[in-house]
């Protein structure tokens, strides 16, 4: 491969990083080519951007990057790839999938700014919420005082309606 190829590679790696908040590197060794076609389709539903890359450059990119990757760099062993994600928990609801097959492999992950180094950190990576998830949540507890409240002041009317009522039909 030429040096021009090369860097070209490395620029678009990098800018692929800068513009998507989340990634997880995966071992795909052993994946032959229909595994890796369905996990490619797969991946395309679930809207994450899967690259295969030579760790050299991907070790690169992460160089030239603003972020500090040194952490990730022992993880640039094997065959790798590269899986994109705007949220950061869908790639690991993926991989959780494959989690009993044992490949892919989980090798470690950059999201939510932190890094996660390990396949044991999968679970961990999976259950962190999506910013819509927060959002859902915060306001389930913003709404769930009103509810009760709401309810109480039904059902206090339907008590006295029902009082009222029952006054009423007696005879007198």
């Amino acid at each position: 491969m030429k040096k021009e190829v090369k860097d070209t590679i490395i620029t678009e790696l990098g800018e692929t990083i800068k513009s998507y908040p989340h990634f997880y590197l995966v071992d795909v060794t052993g994946l032959n080519a229909e595994a890796t076609s369905s996990l490619r389709r797969k991946c395309f539903k679930s809207e994450i951007k899967m690259v295969v890359v030579k760790n050299t450059l991907l070790h690169k990119a992460f160089e030239a990057s603003d972020v500090d990757f040194e952490p990730l760099y022992s993880s640039l062993v094997g065959n790798t790839a590269v899986m994109f994600s705007n949220t950061a928990n869908v790639p690991a609801k993926l991989l959780k999938e494959y989690s009993k097959e044992s490949i892919p492999a989980l090798k470690a992950a950059y999201a939510e700014e932190s890094i996660f180094i390990g396949a044991d950190k999968l679970a961990e990576l999976a259950a962190l919420k999506s910013k819509n998830e927060l959002i859902a949540d915060v306001v389930a507890l913003l709404q769930s005082p009103a509810k009760n409240v709401i309810s109480s002041l039904q059902s206090g009317a339907n008590t006295i309606h029902g009082v009222l009522k029952t006054l009423g039909e007696r005879a007198e």
